[in-house]
């Protein structure tokens, strides 16, 4: 019955019961809040797909007292050490331990329970960074604030805003920067690059095939250029010979046309001296 590294909770007697996957709640409060939750927990996943020791999960209910139905339901969740399949839902003490990343996307009817019983409830569970993100701006400053379980206790990551007003801090369980540009991104400080979600790398490879078409398609063009030209070339190579032939026949010609006079000639002169009476 013991829980993982870090929990506060005590447990009560393993009574079983039926543990809901759903808590009847909305995915999220609007569009909003729904594009950086699905960014979010699709670029998580496959930066981990591969990884069969890290669990990653977007709004699956956290059961973290057998015996009763109290849960929480993060909107985007990293275990480092559980395995990588599917669940209904994550009944910690079945679980190695508690997540260590947690990302709430805040909104007017969840601001409340993000900055009050939810991140007490982490800080019980030992999760070791929460953060928080207004994608709309309103209720947050700055709107993406990551907090860092120290003793027991949540403090306040540094944030750093780069020259182009693009707000970055550091996460140390992922190893990766979080950043707010006009939206949540994760990037890679080692491969210098940002996390894709899957719809903008099946774009990215659109885009890239694209190019390659074009390319390709330019390339065709030039080489029918190309060939069309050594064909033209072939043709003007073939008429000069041609021409070149016509003006030897005609030069033998005219050479056998002149040899036939001169032996007409000859002949003629032969016989007129021939016709001629002596004297």
């Amino acid at each position: 019955m013991a829980y993982a590294a870090g929990t506060a909770l005590a447990p009560v007697a393993p009574v079983e019961i039926d543990y809901p996957s759903s808590d009847g709640e909305p995915l999220a409060e609007s569009y909003f809040q729904l594009i950086p939750l699905f960014y979010a927990f699709d670029a998580l996943r496959r930066r981990y797909a591969d990884r069969e020791d890290v669990f990653v999960a977007a709004d699956l209910l956290i059961y973290y007292r057998r015996g009763t139905r109290e849960s929480v339901a993060p909107d985007v969740f990293v275990v480092l050490g559980a395995e990588n399949r599917p669940r209904h839902s994550y009944l910690l003490w079945q679980e190695p331990k508690g997540p260590d990343f947690v990302l709430e996307i805040t909104s007017a009817s969840t601001r409340e329970k993000d900055q009050g019983p939810k991140r007490e409830t982490y800080r019980r569970l030992g999760v070791r960074e929460y953060w928080q993100f207004d994608p709309t701006g309103d209720y947050l400053e700055p709107p993406l604030q990551g907090l860092e379980l120290v003793g027991g206790r949540y403090q306040r990551l540094p944030a750093e805003k780069l020259a182009d007003g693009t707000l970055r801090l550091e996460s140390k369980v992922l190893g990766l920067e979080v950043r707010q540009e006009a939206e949540l991104r994760f990037y890679d400080p080692v491969t210098r690059s940002y996390l894709l979600s899957s719809e903008e790398e099946q774009h990215l490879r659109q885009r890239a095939e694209q190019r390659w078409q074009r390319a390709e398609q330019r390339w065709q063009r030039a080489e029918d250029d190309r060939q069309s030209e050594a064909a033209a070339r072939r043709q003007a190579e073939a008429r000069l010979h041609d021409e070149a032939t016509a003006r030897r026949q005609a030069e033998a010609a005219r050479r056998q046309a002149e040899a036939r006079i001169a032996e007409l000639e000859a002949m003629l002169r032969e016989r007129g001296e021939n016709d001629t009476p002596s004297g």
